[in-house]
């Protein structure tokens, strides 16, 4: 057994993160933070939508766009990956929609033969031109969050405020959340109710592609730490392990956000116990908080509903 479960020594996973390895563990924790938090946020509305399954349809399709613009631009800036990766975002967005719209395929089934061909088309596109992608393919799927701490810091004012890939990331999360308070009914009546959207004057289709923008935006910045496969989880835990808990949407958000500090901090802690990807380690410890909640939640838990199902009726004496 002990070959097969690494022994736990307290000292190195759980004082050492937060005291003489700090200044590495910590960066790991803040990204881990900012990664889920802003994509449990985007992924609260999938989950309204009923669209669980695009998350990974975008997710795997940016794969192509990241390709392409490194071919045409010969560089791996932040703003020519971004602009790749919107572009494929939003045209499998499209290609989805039109496969559903203009034939008899279900939605499910045009987001599986959209995804599946866009990241068929990356890998093909990375194989033929590896001489001049410089992608590295298993970053692409896993990712690797232990790296942040290793990349250039970024200066304001002189004072270094963090790596350039987790700084990033915070501006997205930040954007994410002003996004979210700003146009929170537009997005909100458009994910419940279309008709009841244009009766508003608001235009739910504009709602939709300007929602997959932002999944794109997310998407690609959570590539170097978590990968394209990772990610997916990353979106969907965090609201479903929240709506558990409350059906109000502002609620499910805060909630949202606290499930993704406790996944950061938690998920780094079990991958220095086991010596594991801490990317990975930090969807383990969404999929315990959620299977948690899933047991002990007050309302929708499975407790909850065996003690309600096996409650004696008080009227069948009267």
């Amino acid at each position: 057994m002990t070959d097969l479960i690494p022994s736990f020594d307290w000292q190195r996973v759980v004082i050492a993160p937060w005291t003489t390895e700090l200044p590495i563990f910590g960066w790991i924790m803040l990204m881990g933070f900012f990664v889920t938090a802003a994509c449990g946020l985007v992924g609260n509305y999938l989950l309204l939508r009923r669209m669980a399954l695009m998350g990974d349809a975008v997710s795997h399709s940016v794969l192509p766009g990241l390709v392409i613009a490194f071919l045409l631009s010969q560089s791996r800036g932040t703003g020519v990956m971004f602009l790749g990766a919107l572009v494929a975002g939003v045209f499998a967005t499209v290609v989805i929609e039109l496969i559903h719209t203009k034939s008899r395929v279900k939605q499910d089934a045009a987001m599986g033969i959209t995804f599946s061909t866009l990241f068929a088309i990356g890998v093909v596109l990375t194989a033929v031109y590896a001489d001049k992608v410089d992608l590295d393919a298993e970053c692409v799927l896993y990712g690797e969050i232990a790296f942040v701490p290793l990349e250039p810091m970024v200066a304001l004012g002189g004072l270094s405020i963090g790596p350039e890939s987790l700084v990033r990331m915070a501006a997205v999360f930040c954007g994410v959340g002003l996004l979210v308070v700003f146009f929170y009914k537009e997005l909100l009546v458009s994910s419940f109710d279309a008709g009841l959207a244009r009766s508003l004057g608001i235009n739910p289709t504009f709602a939709h592609y300007a929602l997959m923008s932002v999944l794109s935006v997310v998407v690609v910045s959570a590539f170097e730490s978590v990968g394209a496969i990772l990610v997916i989880a990353m979106l969907i835990l965090p609201g479903a392990t929240a709506s558990l808990l409350s059906k109000r949407l502002p609620v499910v958000h805060g909630l949202s956000v606290i499930h993704a500090a406790l996944c950061a901090v938690l998920g780094t802690h079990l991958g220095i116990w086991l010596e594991c990807s801490l990317g990975a380690a930090m969807v383990v410890a969404g999929a315990g908080l959620f299977a948690l909640v899933w047991i002990f939640s007050p309302e929708e838990g499975l407790l909850a509903l065996w003690r309600r199902h096996h409650r004696p009726d008080i009227t069948a004496g009267i």
